[in-house]
């Protein structure tokens, strides 16, 4: 298995237009969804991801006659944080929440597929595995503070039997944040230059 860390080299080539990697940035990340009489619009703002640093790659494959580019990374601890609104319909009930949420994967591994896309790419990620997690999510019972620490206590316990349902919803998310950033990090870089077949 060919490994290779990743270093302070993530902090972005701006002469090129390349954002840092450590932390990225997303401006605004948005999902919606609606199936059978419930829908909801989750719109994830100012987010930090942090943690690329002490990441290794653990696979790397380039498929340059499809334009496409596919790697695996592990990370001992990844950190991400920024702020919410989510909008929900369920049976004409509506919904609305606001506020800051942060997350800490540790033991964490994800594979990258990247596509070229136009002067764009597509990005998907996938999470492979999660060793463990914390998630803090601000707000959710409106302010009731006893009663959002209970919150936040069960669902800290109880995130693995739920993950596998949440998982599609998860990589879609990160894969749209992802699609952003790199479309606007590698839209002019001559990738051509630095890598030769």
């Amino acid at each position: 298995m060919s490994v290779m860390k990743l270093t302070s080299t993530l902090a972005g080539i701006p002469e090129m237009g390349v954002s840092p990697f450590d932390p990225h940035f997303a401006k605004e990340v948005k999902q919606t969804r609606s199936i059978v009489g419930m829908s909801y619009t989750l719109t994830l703002q100012n987010v930090y991801e942090k943690g690329w640093t002490q990441s290794t790659v653990t696979k790397y494959k380039t498929d340059w006659d499809n334009q496409r580019i596919i790697y695996s990374q592990y990370f001992p601890e990844k950190w991400l944080e920024g702020d919410y609104e989510f909008k929900g319909d369920a049976l004409g009930l509506s919904v609305f929440r606001g506020g800051r949420w942060n997350l800490t994967l540790r033991d964490y591994s994800q594979t990258t597929r990247i596509k070229r896309n136009g002067s764009g790419v597509d990005v998907h990620v996938e999470v492979d595995h999660i060793g463990d997690m914390d998630i803090h999510v601000g707000n959710l019972l409106r302010g009731r503070g006893v009663l959002e620490r209970m919150l936040d206590r069960v669902i800290n316990f109880t995130w693995k039997p739920g993950f596998a349902m949440v998982r599609p919803l998860i990589n879609e998310l990160v894969s749209t944040a992802f699609t952003d950033i790199w479309s606007r990090s590698f839209k002019d870089f001559p990738v051509d230059k630095f890598i030769k077949d």
